[in-house]
């Protein structure tokens, strides 16, 4: 139903843009969501994105370098990640809810993850 993609080795200082496409309808007060979680830590929110109003939410670590984006008409949300250090390095997740959180009980839909790997 959410399917992520796009992850892969990068440098420190790199780019990557991530991609969430969405099978199932996006409700115009759905929120699209990135999580990550790495190895041994629990899995912690970094951005969002209401469809509708396209407002964005951001975690305060990322908040300068990346930017969440979505086309309505691919049903895709995006997670553009620029100048990426290796805390960076996680199994980012996509997630669809009807209100925004920063905690995984706001989201209702998962995607299956796609790992990212930042190599200093």
């Amino acid at each position: 139903q959410l399917q992520a993609s796009g992850g892969g080795l990068v440098q420190a200082g790199g780019s990557l843009r991530l991609s969430c496409a969405a099978s199932r309808r996006i409700y115009s007060s759905s929120v699209l969501g990135w999580f990550r979680q790495a190895p041994g830590k629990e899995r912690l929110f970094v951005a969002a994105i209401r469809w509708g109003t396209t407002r964005t939410y951001y975690e305060d670590s990322v908040r300068d370098r990346f930017t969440i984006s979505r086309n309505s008409a691919e049903n895709t949300v995006y997670l553009q990640m620029n100048n990426l250090k290796p805390d960076d390095a996680a199994v980012y997740y996509c997630a669809m809810g009807s209100q925004y959180g920063t905690t995984q009980n706001a989201y209702n839909y998962w995607g299956q993850g796609t790992l990212v790997t930042v190599s200093s």
